[in-house]
């Protein structure tokens, strides 16, 4: 098999081809997609690992956000699940498409701080006008995405202020081993000892990946304690149900313009960065084009918006090759498709497991991501920018109903561009700064 770097089917990147001109609206993959028999060639333990890993994250915490700001909304069982299979089959369609297409490994979900924030609105606005909000979000992000002014904002801002605001929101990740360890040890602590053992013996890292061996251990502890609560009930297929949209003045006002800022700056910000970070070069236009048009699809089933998402990407990114990560996000986007046919049933399932279970894998597989983010957010320059940035973030501001990430990233870069004028001179005065990325290159690492 030839390496990556070698392939026989790789074009001249669009960057290339507009170098003397206007670079296009939409970002060419610079490489023939993947199809199945290259897909088979550049599979492997590692990447397999990395995609069940991003399932069981994004079917777990995250799916219990979603119930739970459902259930105190009034929502019904039927549009719980259809929320559920909206969220996963649009995500893992989209992460199949795209992987495959750009051949990079391009994680989307939806969008849980848009999730977080139509709680308080579920308590005066009825399902039909918040549907509304999410249709109306959806043209909305596919609009701006569409214009091409997504890529130019978010090549404005430098790179180390972007990821000190992934570093503000992965470290609670990080704090999560601990709280969980603490909480259950019996659970926990043998899933910190299994990924320390696997990762200091380089020798058994190689057969089993220390992701996928925390997991193991995990799963061992939980059953062996017997803290795993299954009962087996309700309905085990998914039932799409279309909520008929209506639109008010109050849902529109209160909910379009933060679930469409969140998509675009937070989740899809922390995506792009995080991709970004492991080498490769994601298309932010398309990015922001394929959330708005599959958060329409997610509309039709009663479900918040589709989003690029960051912790996941972490994770698809976490091991192995650059140039075959894309395979891990193929098998997270097939295994969330086919768990979105079983959506009640795969929560049932998710929510039979201690939280200390979830918290502590999550936290282990985000450690590198959470390690890489805070080293390309304070190890050169904007430093000062990069700290405000985090420091807000962490504060948790909320201001319109904006999710503070946001606000990190908007006072951030005020006081960078206000005190660190030398970085900026130095930021503008490089020639890619003013793109999106450099080249896309079908090369392995």
């Amino acid at each position: 098999m030839l390496p990556s770097h070698q392939d026989p089917h790789v074009t001249p990147p669009a960057e290339n081809v507009a170098a003397h001109g206007r670079q296009p609206l939409l970002e060419r993959p610079g490489v023939r997609p993947a199809g199945v028999r290259q897909v088979i060639r550049d599979l492997g333990l590692p990447y397999v690992s990395n995609g069940v890993i991003g399932l069981v994250f994004s079917a777990s915490g995250p799916i219990a956000v979603t119930l739970a700001v459902g259930t105190a909304g009034g929502l019904t069982e039927a549009q719980l699940a259809s929320w559920v299979f909206g969220i996963l089959f649009s995500g893992g369609a989209a992460t199949v498409v795209m992987s495959l297409l750009y051949r990079q490994p391009l994680g989307f979900a939806w969008s849980i701080p848009g999730t977080v924030l139509l709680g308080p609105s579920l308590q005066h606005l009825s399902f039909a006008e918040v549907v509304g909000a999410f249709f109306t979000s959806g043209l909305l992000v596919l609009a701006l995405g569409s214009t091409g002014v997504i890529r130019r904002i978010m090549a404005a801002v430098p790179m180390p202020i972007v990821m000190a605001m992934v570093a503000a929101v992965f470290l609670k990740f990080g704090t999560d081993i601990v709280a969980s360890t603490q909480a259950n040890p019996v659970v926990a602590a043998p899933m910190v000892v299994a990924f320390l053992v696997l990762t200091a013996v380089p020798a058994l890292g190689r057969y089993l990946p220390p992701v996928l061996g925390t997991l193991v251990a995990g799963c061992l502890a939980v059953a062996a304690s017997g803290q795993f609560s299954f009962h087996a009930g309700g309905p085990v297929l998914a039932a799409p149900v279309f909520t008929l949209p209506e639109f008010t003045w109050a849902a529109q006002l209160e909910l379009v313009v933060p679930l469409a800022l969140t998509v675009l700056f937070v989740q899809n910000g922390q995506g792009i960065a995080v991709l970004r970070a492991a080498g490769h070069h994601p298309p932010v236009n398309v990015f922001a084009i394929v959330s708005g048009a599959f958060s329409l699809l997610n509309a039709g089933c009663g479900a918040v918006s589709a989003c690029v998402t960051g912790p996941t990407n972490a994770l698809l990114t976490s091991s192995g090759t650059k140039g075959r990560q894309y395979t891990a996000a193929v098998v997270f986007g097939v295994l969330a498709m086919a768990c979105a046919l079983l959506a009640p049933a795969l929560t049932q399932l998710m929510l039979a497991a201690p939280t200390e279970f979830i918290l502590a894998l999550g936290g282990i597989a985000m450690l590198r991501a959470l390690q890489q983010a805070f080293v390309a957010a304070f190890a050169t320059a904007f430093t000062l920018g990069s700290l405000v940035t985090f420091v807000v973030t962490m504060s948790g501001l909320s201001l319109f109903n904006i999710h503070p990430a946001f606000w990190g990233l908007v006072i951030g870069y005020t006081v960078s561009r206000v005190l660190e004028h030398a970085d900026h001179a130095a930021h503008n005065a490089k020639p890619t700064s003013r793109t999106s990325a450099p080249p896309v290159k079908a090369s392995a690492n």
